[in-house]
């Protein structure tokens, strides 16, 4: 059945109508989003799909197909940030961050299914809410542009959730176009659509699940986050954001701490990788963007330290089997890798990454295409 049947099936009535935003994986830029720095995202044909009718009852009620239970009614003037919920908090918190910033929603049944993998470091979340956020922006007319309603709920994630994510997933989710990477610059949300045509070139990105599930509002995360705007304040810069690569080598001679100095470190040359890649790809080489992905992920392993044995395994096997290059993607201590590799090597290195897992005694992974896909729309 549709998403749209089973909203008829569970409310009683058929929805004002179904609205789908996809997951993302971003292909280089990690831990930048927060320091006002450069990231590029892709969307993925792996969808969550909200049906929904307007309520102006100021009842909110949520159901979703993948988790068991039924359905959570919420009274809208009563939502409360950290107040729980589970799965239910990330729409419930786009409801308040839309009503907080003055938008009059007042109310709405939600019936959602998704084929994003959770846990996987793909954005299901944020896929959740941009759906949402997308649904209540066209009932409630409220106007609202693809970059606004990003921030809206990344405002949800930070302020409802507890999560301080930055808004490239968001963005990504909202934002992305079909057969494109999406460049963005997370200070002021410009971005470009990055032609991004693998199958043209005789290339394949993969993605790798890992299967290891991760929480990033377990305080790892966070501390990161911290971190870098400790290093910030002792650099004199609003964000790392404000320090080039020349200026990398005379910052962390200023800073004593050695964590900050990698944190640091790392969020500087991940800025400076995204726009290799860039230039790669504008020139045409896509080939070479191969050894940065690889770059970026001794980076995100040894300074930042959010890799896992199973991330660093995906990469290792990748590479040894002659994938161009791979790096873990999304925020770590889990969920997947991504692997570029020549078409005609694409399944001997899945098949090489597969049997490193078994070999080492872990769950098979997921291994799966990265497809650039479209954003989020109404069906």
């Amino acid at each position: 059945m549709s998403a749209a049947a089973d909203f008829e099936a569970l409310y009683g009535a058929a929805p004002d109508g179904a609205w789908a935003a996809p997951g993302r994986v971003n292909l280089i830029g990690e831990y930048t989003d927060f320091n006002d720095g450069f990231v590029l995202p892709l969307a993925l044909p792996h969808t969550t799909v909200a049906a929904v009718s307007r309520r102006d009852d100021g009842v909110l009620r949520l159901h979703s197909a993948d988790i068991d239970g039924g359905i959570v009614q919420l009274e809208v003037d009563a939502l409360e940030p950290l107040s729980g919920g589970g799965w239910a908090a990330y729409p419930a918190g786009v409801v308040w961050a839309l009503r907080e910033a003055g938008h009059p929603v007042a109310g709405a049944d939600v019936h959602l299914t998704s084929t994003v993998p959770t846990g996987a470091g793909l954005s299901s979340s944020a896929a959740l809410e941009v759906v949402t956020a997308l649904a209540l922006n066209d009932l409630f007319g409220l106007g609202l542009s693809r970059p606004e309603l990003a921030r809206l709920a990344q405002r949800a994630e930070n302020g409802f959730v507890g999560v301080p994510c930055g808004v490239m997933d968001q963005m990504a989710s909202a934002c992305a176009e079909e057969g494109h990477a999406l460049h963005l610059d997370t200070r002021d949300l410009s971005y470009r659509q990055v032609p991004f045509d693998l199958a043209r070139e005789g290339l394949r990105l993969l993605v790798v699940d890992t299967r290891v599930k991760h929480a990033l509002g377990d305080g790892a995360y966070a501390e990161r986050r911290a971190g870098c705007e400790a290093g910030a304040r002792a650099l004199g810069v609003k964000v790392l954001r404000d320090v080039s690569a020349a200026q990398l080598p005379e910052a962390l001679a200023r800073l004593s701490d050695e964590t900050t100095q990698r944190y640091v470190r790392h969020v500087v040359t991940d800025n400076a990788r995204v726009e290799r890649t860039i230039a790669l790809l504008d020139a045409g080489d896509t080939r070479a963007v191969g050894p940065v992905l690889t770059e970026g992920h001794a980076s995100l392993r040894d300074d930042l330290r959010v890799s896992c044995p199973e991330l660093d395994l995906v990469v290792e096997a990748a590479n040894d089997a002659g994938a161009l290059g791979a790096r873990m993607t999304g925020g770590g201590f889990g969920g997947s890798a991504l692997v570029l590799v020549d078409t005609d090597r694409a399944e001997a290195v899945a098949a090489a990454v597969v049997r490193a897992f078994v070999a080492a005694g872990h769950a098979a992974p997921g291994v799966f295409p990265a497809v650039p896909s479209a954003g989020a729309r109404r069906l």
